[in-house]
């Protein structure tokens, strides 16, 4: 049930409707009630030297959800959501079976209604079984409650396919989310193309491949005037040609990684504490792959101008055998939601973003990107009557990444020992606590 909360002394920051200031945010009934609000009787979170912002959004989350549960489940899934901060994530649709039709989109609503910590809302197929053959039916997965179509880590890679299928979910007013990758190109490779990938022996995967599927999509879109989103940009030629596209009128919007606007292809040799040791870190395989310091570089001034419109954080959980051997035979992913506001923190800190940009690109951001305001009205704000959706962060609080300690299943993570400086101090999911640090909360 929810709660009546009072989060007393915070500074309020909400950039959708720019209030910043230090106020008293009260929440009842699952809405929030009000501000600069007192309440007798109501829990009280000691908010003073804090942040209070709307609960964070992730239109990138892999739950795993039918059929991969060793890896990670709603309910895991979505506590570690809550723990790093996110009250709504967006589940991919690499199930198995895959999330391409209306009965699995139907059992995963229905086991997020029981289970779930934070709001879990769907994104369906675009192929049957991600296959990349034949449509699925993007009609009847509307219908059945998602909210974009994917085939997550497999690019949809015929032309004519992605056409259709941008045409068919404009006519239901979703985006289709896309894995810009050209596997031509891509070939073999297992990390960025580049002197790191020289001189640990390693298969490169060059920018292009990126670049070129971008430069596609776009095409398309401009074509169809249907809506693209390119899911984790991390190339400065990709960047730059968003940037070009955004600035002609084309329907396209993207996404970032935490890991992708701060972690570099150097990570893979020495880790992400450094040093000189060449450590071949199976935890910093990712797809795609963690890239230069220049594409690191562009992929944050393009947060920072508007150009890349939101952070996604692409956790993508495993069981620790899957990152125990080889690199080349590692599975691709990064189990990041517990540690997706820290790691972001780096570049506030670093001077390069905003407080308050950052904010705005986990919260408004997403929920502008997917219009998730037509579902869930007020999502991403601290408006009064919008869901009571809301975080508390600490931005100057240190932390150890501890791995064993996280709520996800998935324990894959290159940051494990690393410094953080940026805490997630309490969230409340639908005006109900979904965590609580036991330290930091009065």
């Amino acid at each position: 049930m929810s709660e009546r909360i009072l989060f007393r002394g915070g500074r309020v920051l909400d950039p959708a409707t720019g209030v910043d200031r230090v106020a008293d945010l009260l929440v009842d009934n699952g809405r929030i009630a009000a501000l600069d609000a007192t309440a007798d009787g109501a829990r009280v979170i000691d908010a003073r030297g804090c942040v209070v912002a709307p609960g964070f959004i992730d239109l990138h989350t892999h739950l795993r959800e039918p059929g991969l549960e060793y890896k990670e489940d709603i309910e895991s899934g979505t506590r570690a959501a809550a723990r790093g901060g996110f009250t709504t994530v967006c589940a991919m649709p690499n199930t198995e079976p895959a999330m391409d039709n209306r009965s699995i989109i139907e059992h995963v609503l229905r086991d997020a209604g029981t289970r779930a910590r934070v709001r879990v809302l769907p994104i369906g197929a675009v192929s049957r079984g991600r296959a990349g053959k034949e449509l699925a039916e993007l009609g009847d997965l509307a219908a059945a409650g998602c909210i974009a179509f994917s085939d997550d880590g497999a690019p949809v890679w015929d032309a004519t396919l992605m056409r259709r299928a941008l045409e068919y979910a404009s006519a239901f007013g979703l985006p289709v989310i896309d894995h810009c990758e050209d596997p031509s190109l891509t070939g073999d490779g297992v990390m960025n193309e580049g002197w790191v990938s020289t001189r640990l022996g390693l298969r490169g995967v060059p920018a292009a491949a990126e670049e070129a599927a971008v430069a596609r999509d776009i095409a398309l879109a401009e074509t169809t005037g249907a809506h693209v989103h390119i899911a984790h940009v991390s190339t400065r030629g990709a960047v730059d040609a968003v940037r070009r596209a955004k600035a002609r009128g084309v329907r396209v919007t993207a996404e970032v990684t935490p890991h992708h606007l701060t972690l570099t292809d150097e990570t893979v040799a020495f880790g992400a504490l450094g040093g000189t040791e060449l450590v071949y870190d199976t935890n910093a395989r990712v797809n795609p792959p963690l890239r230069s310091r220049a594409d690191v570089d562009a992929c944050v001034g393009a947060l920072a101008d508007g150009t890349i419109d939101c952070i996604a954080t692409d956790h993508a959980p495993h069981a620790v055998t899957e990152k125990l051997c080889e690199f080349d035979e590692a599975a691709c992913g990064i189990s990041g939601l517990e540690t997706a506001f820290g790691l972001c923190m780096r570049v506030v800190h670093e001077r390069r973003l905003p407080l308050e940009t950052l904010i705005e690109r986990l919260t408004g951001g997403p929920a502008r990107v997917l219009a998730l305001g037509s579902r869930v009205p007020g999502i991403g704000t601290l408006a009064v009557d919008a869901p009571a959706d809301v975080v508390v962060l600490d931005p100057d609080a240190e932390w150890t990444v501890d791995a064993a300690r996280f709520a996800s299943k998935g324990k894959n993570t290159p940051l494990a020992g690393a410094r953080l400086k940026g805490a997630v101090v309490a969230t409340v999911a639908a005006g109900r606590v979904a965590h609580e640090s036991e330290v930091a909360v009065g």
